[in-house]
């Protein structure tokens, strides 16, 4: 299934917090995302690509959180979850002559996400989340 989709681009100060409140502001007003991509830039400002449920709801909260943002149309595509999958599709493209500009992803085989979080202290990461207790981290059953 391939369908046009809405998400929004907003710029982030590369330092800690920026995320947690675009993200919250969202959450707060109730819209879930779909997808997020915030690519490292080693000290510059960043953009990070968020793709809500809820176009509207997710640009009225960022209007009143007073947070910048542009919109790009994207391709929302589902794939088979299967090796050479992506490859096919995007191959599909090239012939094509169209370029992919950017893309993120991810599988959820189960009912749950799955997410790739890259961070400056790994070691310091994992202790807060066992201390805070917000996190199952033991390996899966």
């Amino acid at each position: 299934m391939i369908s046009k989709a809405t998400q929004f681009v907003v710029p982030l100060a590369n330092k800690p917090g920026t995320l947690a409140r675009l993200c919250s502001v969202l959450g707060d007003a109730q819209v879930n995302i779909v997808g997020v991509f915030v690519p490292e830039t080693k000290g510059r400002a960043q953009a990070a690509r968020v793709m809500p449920v809820d176009v509207a709801a997710a640009r009225a909260a960022l209007k009143k959180a007073k947070i910048p943002f542009t919109e790009e149309e994207v391709l929302n595509v589902e794939l088979d979850n299967k090796p050479g999958a992506f490859g096919e599709f995007a191959g599909k493209l090239a012939k094509k002559k169209i370029n992919i500009t950017h893309a993120y992803a991810t599988t959820a085989p189960f009912a749950r996400a799955g997410v790739v979080v890259a961070v400056s202290d790994i070691d310091k990461a994992l202790e807060a989340l066992k201390q805070k207790k917000i996190w199952d981290l033991s390996s899966p059953k």
